[in-house]
């Protein structure tokens, strides 16, 4: 079996997606919220994970708390140091064995490992990203057509700037997966296949 990684566009039902395929392939599954669960399975009080929340990445908070820091690392920013740990947590992750990673430039901080399966889920419709958002966040079309520019800008400058390659570019990865033309659990049926 493989660890699969997942990047997506806003709006896409990658998310989704990630949840539904591992709950039918009994694997974890990585995401910014199941983190704290992560965190306090290594034994890390709830304290301070309440400490370093609002201030910084909870990923990045794991990551320090758990990894000896070089002298190096103490002189990075603290976005710096926040991809340097979170980079840390998703190697450790993927060495228990196998599971699945939702962003975090997960595909490209594994790149390396044989058994990797990485994934970009994308709607090629417009219409399904937004009425997606719109029944998920309960907003307006305006607002839901503003929270996609933001979020796919976001996610694209951060996987750029840290991993050199262009976030979305089909050559990034093993699968892409139009959610406007399959549905999402078919996209979990084709994974399954693609990961055994």
């Amino acid at each position: 079996m493989k660890t699969i990684t997942i990047s997506r566009q806003y709006g896409s039902g990658g998310r989704y997606i990630a949840a539904l395929l591992s709950e039918k392939m009994g694997v974890p599954c990585y995401d910014s919220k199941l983190l704290l669960k992560e965190a306090e399975r290594h034994g890390i009080s709830q304290e301070i994970i309440n400490e370093f929340k609002g201030k910084t990445s909870l990923l990045y908070a794991i990551g320090v708390m758990m990894s000896e820091e070089s002298q190096d690392k103490k002189r990075l920013t603290i976005p710096e140091k926040m991809f340097h740990a979170q980079k840390e947590t998703v190697k450790r992750l993927a060495q228990e064995g196998p599971c699945i990673f939702v962003g975090r430039c997960a595909d490209q901080i594994l790149k390396d490992d044989n058994q990797l399966l990485r994934v970009y889920i994308y709607a090629s419709d417009m219409e399904d990203r937004i009425k997606r958002i719109k029944k998920n966040k309960h907003i307006s079309q305006k607002e839901a057509l503003d929270r996609i520019a933001y979020k796919d800008r976001q996610r694209r400058d951060y996987y750029n700037f840290y991993t050199g390659h262009e976030w979305g570019k089909m050559e990034n990865y093993d699968i892409c997966l139009n959610t406007s033309v399959l549905s999402e659990e078919e996209c979990v049926e084709l994974l399954m296949k693609l990961a055994e």
